[in-house]
């Protein structure tokens, strides 16, 4: 009678052991997707946007989907510019167009149909690489055609704006009207990304507007 006491200490001792040994698993250990946690925090998480609690493969199926919506956008755009010169040759004003006025045609004409090209070569490429592991690949080609599409699609644009203008307007009308749009395009496509791109990282005070986290 004396030592079943003991036993039963000894007994209390180990399951409490246990239970510490349980709580630490808890804490340091694998969740049932098979990813390895450190205090709830994912260890493969991405570490460069601290603001998402995601790995490296959600945040490169987050960045290829939101991507391809950019790309969808500007290809609606580059869509109708395209249709829109396929079909002027068979208008009966086209006759009326100078000499140097169809080279401009021609000119803008393969203009887009290279900036089509561009924007829809991410989807070709993602065609071929998939499920074989290489999206960081294809998101860095992705980016690159997506950046010089929209710069052809800029030339495309002021090109048939020149185009149109020419046939309505003087010259020195037309060329006024066309460096204002590319000026427009130019602000709007590369300084304003590029100054927001410097001082996202800077906060309210230096940029005047509060930081919103990106989640």
């Amino acid at each position: 009678m004396s030592r079943r006491p003991g036993r039963l200490g000894g007994e209390t001792r180990r399951v409490g052991s246990t239970s510490a040994e349980e709580r630490a698993g808890s804490t340091v250990g694998s969740t049932p997707g098979g990813t390895r946690t450190d205090g709830g925090r994912h260890l493969d998480e991405a570490v460069d946007d601290p603001g998402r609690d995601e790995s490296e493969e959600q945040r490169a199926d987050r960045n290829l989907m939101e991507l391809l919506q950019e790309l969808r956008v500007a290809s609606l755009g580059i869509q109708v510019l395209f249709g829109f010169l396929l079909g002027l040759p068979f208008t009966t004003r086209f006759v009326e167009l100078g000499e140097d006025q169809r080279r401009l045609y021609m000119g803008v004409l393969l203009l887009t149909a290279v900036a089509a090209a561009q924007l829809s070569g991410p989807v070709a490429y993602h065609r071929a690489v998939f499920r074989r592991h290489k999206k960081d690949r294809l998101l860095a080609v992705a980016n690159v055609l997506a950046l010089t599409g929209l710069a052809t699609v800029g030339v495309s644009l002021c090109g048939a704006v020149l185009l149109v203008s020419t046939f309505l307007l003087s010259l020195s009308a037309s060329v006024v009207i066309v460096v204002a749009l590319a000026g427009v395009f130019v602000f709007l496509w590369a300084v304003l990304p590029l100054a927001g791109r410097q001082s996202g990282d800077h906060g309210s005070p230096s940029g005047g507007i509060a930081r919103v986290p990106d989640r």
